[in-house]
């Protein structure tokens, strides 16, 4: 009688739970499936949009990590377990942690910014933070610079996309900015003639944009010329030291003087 019972009883759970257990073995198997095509496809769109590989591997689990927590709570329902509460414990987790990483995330937006936008890339000079350097790498929270004196500078996404940047490389080419002073007895024309001659013929100045040589201010004790080179930006350093020394060498040769300060002392006679 009791194995009767037993057995009677078992096959009650059977009709009962049964038809659902099949259910969510079904949901779970196309669910999962359908993850899978679901992160196909987008891993495809991300292809063809050419997002950072490390951006890529980011949102994909971010994405299947979602989606299999939704499939979970689909086959609670579907057993009879109430979600609801499971939901709010879930949604106050979720509020905690984002309170605790709230500056790991605001780095998080920020480093899928500059991956999708791309202000910059590997290998570009860029001045941003009051920092400079060429962009060493890309990473989720932080942009990795080389410093111009070979010192490694770690920059948080979040700050780095919400303020300037400015990208030395993106154009191909960069102007060089130098200014020579030189006496008021020397002549303008033949100054600009001994610049201009300086940096036309230097083997790293591009031709297009041209070369300029123009009187930029009368200072209190000199004359002012902005000298204006354009170069690879890669270039840029060599062709502004270059060719400040070489001005420096014509405009002695031509018998141009570049004035210094002069100091005059007073003394009053007791």
């Amino acid at each position: 009688m009791e194995m009767e019972k037993w057995t009677e009883k078992g096959y009650e759970l059977i009709l009962e739970f049964g038809p659902k257990l099949i259910g969510v073995v079904i949901i779970f198997i196309v669910g999962s499936w359908f993850i899978k095509l679901i992160l196909k496809s987008v891993g495809r769109l991300m292809e063809k949009a050419s997002y950072d590989e490390s951006l890529k591997k980011f949102l994909r689990n971010l994405l299947k990590w979602t989606l299999k927590i939704l499939l979970f709570l689909v086959v609670l329902s579907i057993i009879g377990i109430e979600t609801t509460s499971f939901a709010a414990i879930l949604a106050a987790a979720g509020l905690a942690i984002g309170l605790a990483l709230q500056g790991s995330l605001a780095n998080f937006a920020g480093g899928a910014l500059i991956m999708i936008f791309k202000p910059f890339k590997i290998g570009d000079l860029i001045e941003a933070q009051g920092e400079m350097g060429v962009v060493k790498e890309i990473e989720i929270f932080t942009t990795r610079l080389t410093g111009l004196s070979n010192k490694e500078i770690i920059l948080p996404n979040g700050s780095l996309s919400n303020g300037n940047i400015v990208n030395y490389t993106v154009n191909g080419t960069r102007r060089v900015d130098l200014v020579f002073g030189v006496h008021y007895d020397s002549d303008i024309k033949q100054t600009k003639e001994v610049l201009l001659n300086v940096i036309s013929t230097h083997p790293k100045v591009l031709q297009e944009p041209q070369p300029s040589v123009n009187v930029l201010a009368l200072a209190e004790s000199s004359v002012n010329f902005a000298v204006r080179p354009w170069c690879k930006a890669e270039d840029y350093w060599v062709v502004y030291f270059e060719i400040m020394e070489a001005a420096k060498i014509a405009l002695d040769q031509a018998g141009i003087e570049i004035p210094y300060p002069h100091r005059v002392l007073i003394q009053n006679k007791d």
